[in-house]
């Protein structure tokens, strides 16, 4: 009589979960723990040696998954082969934006906080989220009073975390969404702001910086520059950092904002310090406000955009690693075309200062100064923080003779300066730098004193 053969025992690999009870059961010894991680499953499964199994089946029995191992051979159907060819996603067309012309007003005499939130209601903004945090709390204290007359919404989240998981959400429907916050708040939000540049939801956040580190005070300081620009969570990370300098660039920042953050599909920071956002300045009103559209990619709920779907999870390395190829070749896109800065008095300066947010204020009255001194002296100011535009100050370099920076904070600008133009190539002269801290600006006389002893040097 012929020897009846075993059926042979078969491991499908995305259903094990490594759990090592066929190990144990296996009288051969022929089972043992792998060393590499299934994609399908993320787990790390078993390995059987066929040279030694006799497909006794014990391990089958032992097995809590079903069909993990068994005796026949088993694979995963495709969906295809079960239920057929399904109806493609379908592909709605974007229903772009519409910008509604405005009559002729008398300027506002708007805080800074006060300014920004009226350009955020101005950009079509309707879905605010925040948590009051000084000094920062009267642009949301703004949007609670106007939006409920705007037919929009305003919710106080119970945390800046659940703030920004908010922000999420509304972002995902193709609603543009902002909040107001300052530096430790800003800090909880680093997890949400990486799942937002990970799912490529726009969003827009006014950060009103205060010193730190720890909870600090509640003064001005721009403490965040390199968390802004160089940490934004984990990850392959990068988003536009836009910095007033006025009321009025508040309003008109917050605005291009949310126009950025959509073009990009990307969030976007307004970075102002603590003095920006209580001042009172004069601020003139755009002449359109705009009607948001909704892009073809939102997730809103209909039968046109059932199909879409808004994640920063991949189960496989390559397709994330693809994923974060495609964000490198937006933030180049970015890098190339949105470098913004202001100058004054810079064409025939041979120092330049280079300073943004509420220093910069104090600068250029100093530079006003000096030049009645006789020297020449210009500045520099940076309206992005990233990217850095580095191509314009580098069309200024061969003219220079010195740099100062002037910050509130401890070189945090000055090594964004530095880190571009190495990224750039481009050769800097001696860079001086006026910093303070702890909600203390650089005062003008320290300023100018800094630029008369380069002067004096060079």
């Amino acid at each position: 009589m012929a020897k009846k053969e075993r059926p042979q025992v078969v491991i499908t690999e995305a259903l094990c979960k490594g759990c090592g009870r066929c190990i144990e059961a296996c009288p051969r010894h022929a089972i043992s723990m792998g060393d590499q991680i299934n994609q399908t499953s993320g787990l790390v499964p078993v390995v059987i040696d066929r040279s030694i199994c006799n497909h006794c089946g014990l391990c089958v029995s032992a097995c809590p998954e079903p069909y993990g191992l068994d005796t026949s051979a088993y694979e995963l159907e495709d969906p295809k082969h079960l239920y057929g060819e399904q109806p493609a996603r379908p592909q709605p067309d974007d229903i772009p934006a519409r910008r509604i012309p405005l009559p002729p007003l008398q300027p506002l005499l708007l805080k800074g906080n006060h300014a920004a939130a009226i350009g955020a209601l101005l950009a079509g903004c309707r879905h605010v989220f925040g948590y009051p945090i000084t000094p920062s709390t009267e642009g949301a204290e703004l949007l609670a009073k106007l939006l409920p007359q705007l037919h929009g919404t305003f919710m106080q989240a119970c945390s800046e975390v659940a703030t920004i998981n908010h922000m999420y959400g509304t972002a995902g429907a193709g609603l543009p969404t902002m909040t107001f916050t300052s530096s430790p708040g800003f800090s909880l939000m680093l997890e949400g702001i990486s799942y937002l540049i990970g799912s490529q939801l726009p969003a827009v956040i006014i950060n009103v910086m205060r010193p730190g580190p720890g909870l600090g005070f509640i003064g001005p300081e721009q403490s965040d520059i390199k968390m802004l620009a160089r940490g934004l969570g984990h990850g392959n990370t990068q988003a536009i950092v836009l910095a007033p300098t006025s009321p009025q660039e508040m309003l008109d920042l917050t605005m291009l904002a949310f126009e950025l953050s959509f073009k990009y599909r990307n969030p976007v920071i307004v970075a102002a310090d603590g003095f920006l956002g209580q001042i009172t300045g004069r601020v003139s009103l755009p002449s359109a406000m705009i009607e948001p559209g909704l892009p073809g990619w939102a997730v809103w709920g209909d039968a046109a955009h059932q199909g879409n779907l808004n994640a920063s999870i991949f189960m496989d390395f390559d397709e994330l690693e693809k994923h974060n190829l495609r964000l490198c070749d937006k933030y180049e896109l970015i890098r190339a075309n949105e470098q913004r800065h202001l100058e004054y008095l810079a064409d025939d300066a041979e120092i330049l200062i280079v300073a943004c947010n509420t220093p910069a204020r104090i600068a250029k009255r100093a530079v006003a100064e000096l030049r009645r001194e006789g020297i020449k002296v210009g500045m520099f100011q940076p309206l992005t923080i990233w990217p850095f535009p580095i191509d314009a100050l580098s069309a200024r370099l061969p003219q220079l003779r010195q740099i100062v920076v002037v910050e509130a904070s401890s070189g945090q600008l000055e090594n964004e300066l530095r880190l571009a133009a190495h990224l750039a190539d481009a050769k800097t002269p001696p860079i001086a730098h006026v910093h303070r801290m702890g909600g203390i600006l650089p005062t003008g006389r320290e300023i100018a004193e800094a630029t008369r002893r380069c002067a004096e040097v060079n």
